[in-house]
């Protein structure tokens, strides 16, 4: 049963939120466990981690290319659309978890 396109859509930006915001936050941790600096890694993992936040929010690459390859060999635009849209979500997601890690850190202000 699928399940209806607004929530797919929130989800898939909570999720790439949640896998940036963690994967940083964790990571960060255990590199400072190593004696690394901690903001310096978060904020180099939460650069790293984005396209990853992406893949895990539209869960895996074979059904996004499934959905276009319907969208454009059966003139299905409107599933063409949605994808489009979920990935769009996905980015949003992956982009303000950086942005709040960046904000955390103050990587992005030099001295």
């Amino acid at each position: 049963m699928a399940e209806a396109f607004f929530p797919e859509l929130f989800k898939s930006f909570f999720i790439a939120l949640g896998v940036l915001l963690g994967g940083s936050l964790l990571g960060g941790l255990a590199s400072f466990a190593m004696g690394q600096p901690l903001f310096i890694e978060m904020w180099r993992l939460s650069n790293f981690l984005r396209i990853w936040a992406i893949i895990a929010a539209i869960g895996g690459t074979f059904d996004t290319v499934y959905s276009f390859e319907k969208g454009f060999l059966n003139g299905e635009t409107k599933e063409l659309f949605k994808q489009f849209l979920l990935i769009l979500s996905a980015l949003g997601g992956a982009n303000t978890g950086a942005m709040i890690i960046s904000w955390l850190t103050q990587e992005h202000i030099s001295s």
